[in-house]
């Protein structure tokens, strides 16, 4: 009976771009590649578009997906990834399969999400079909508009909810049927579309992600992220009298660009997750040149602190964000051009 019903079932994605009327629009949105967005991390940018563009960035007009295991840190780069659109005047909508996403919560980190912006998808077509009917008001002109999809995991197909795809295989083939026809759509528009996604063990080892090979396949950018190995807990010390006691505050993780057709992939960048407060640029900042130069005090521009957490304060009261986030792009712009490989106009025959 599975094996007829699927024969009689025409392509939801099909039946679907045929129906939804889409606002026709007086002029279209010719991609910018000098517009970027924040991921909230100067060294996760940099890992990204750093070579194309000074202080890098995620450009407009691209799928992008987020993947690693659970508690890693993927949905906190996403709301800063809406949080950076909308200060740059852009628009966001939130789709939160996993309904997971606390509204207030994502308000701490910068972003604000109405009512209508955010949406809860149960299937591959219902997320899409959103995407298709989506009609962004961004407050700026050419800003990039976002549309956040957490996570791809999360969703199922009507068939899959009927029990009758207990293999998931619809779910891929809807995955790359819709992905095939929003390509060129999203490059158009200029929109970023961010996907997170869980990652698996593979059954003869390794890692996939679910939802099929088209994710991968269509996506410009891929990011694992993963916890550190080493001191992945960010631990703080108080004294309470005269006890004291030591908390957990946030995570440490790092990142890893496992595709890129914007710029040079396979680079990494560690970033720091502070709970209600979302990535520390900052602490990252300081520990990073600190690394790279081999000092043993951290630079907090016309200063230098034993403490990461006096370096912190000191950066923040002096309104040296600036300028160590200069100092960052300077020293890693200098690195990579180090690994610049010099050569001479290769001969065609």
């Amino acid at each position: 009976m599975a094996k007829r019903s699927i024969k009689r079932r025409t392509s939801e994605a099909d039946k679907i771009t045929r129906t939804i009327k889409r606002k026709p629009k007086p002029k279209p949105v010719v991609p910018l590649p000098d517009k970027v967005i924040s991921t909230g991390s100067t060294l996760l940018d940099l890992a990204i578009y750093g070579t194309r563009k000074r202080g890098g960035g995620v450009p407009g007009g691209i799928v992008m997906e987020i993947f690693g295991p659970s508690s890693a840190g993927k949905t906190a780069i996403l709301v800063e990834l809406g949080a950076s659109a909308q200060h740059k005047g852009g628009d966001v909508r939130f789709d939160d399969p996993e309904a997971r996403l606390d509204r207030e919560y994502a308000h701490l980190y910068g972003l604000t999400l109405p009512r209508e912006k955010y949406t809860r998808s149960d299937t591959v077509n219902e997320m899409f079909s959103k995407i298709w009917e989506w009609q962004p008001s961004p407050r700026k002109e050419n800003a990039i508009c976002v549309s956040c999809e957490d996570s791809l995991a999360a969703l199922s197909t009507e068939m899959e909810m009927e029990s009758e795809d207990k293999m998931g295989m619809k779910r891929a083939k809807e995955f790359s049927t819709w992905l095939r026809k929003s390509a060129r759509i999203i490059t158009k528009n200029n929109w970023l579309v961010a996907c997170t996604n869980q990652e698996r063990e593979g059954t003869g080892g390794g890692i996939v992600t679910p939802g099929g090979r088209a994710i991968a396949y269509y996506s410009s950018l891929r990011i694992r992220i993963t916890l550190a190995l080493r001191n992945w807990r960010l631990m703080k010390k108080v004294k309470v009298g005269r006890k004291e006691i030591e908390n957990q505050i946030g995570i440490h993780s790092m990142c890893e660009i496992r595709k890129s057709s914007i710029d040079n992939p396979f680079r990494k960048a560690p970033i720091y997750i502070v709970f209600g407060h979302g990535l520390d640029d900052i602490r990252a900042n300081l520990q990073w040149y600190k690394d790279m130069t081999g000092d043993t005090k951290y630079n907090c521009i016309d200063h230098k602190w034993q403490s990461m957490e006096k370096s912190i304060k000191y950066i923040e009261e002096q309104n040296f964000e600036k300028q160590l986030r200069n100092n960052v792009i300077d020293l890693w712009e200098e690195i990579q051009q180090n690994f610049k490989v010099e050569r001479k106009k290769k001969k065609r025959f």
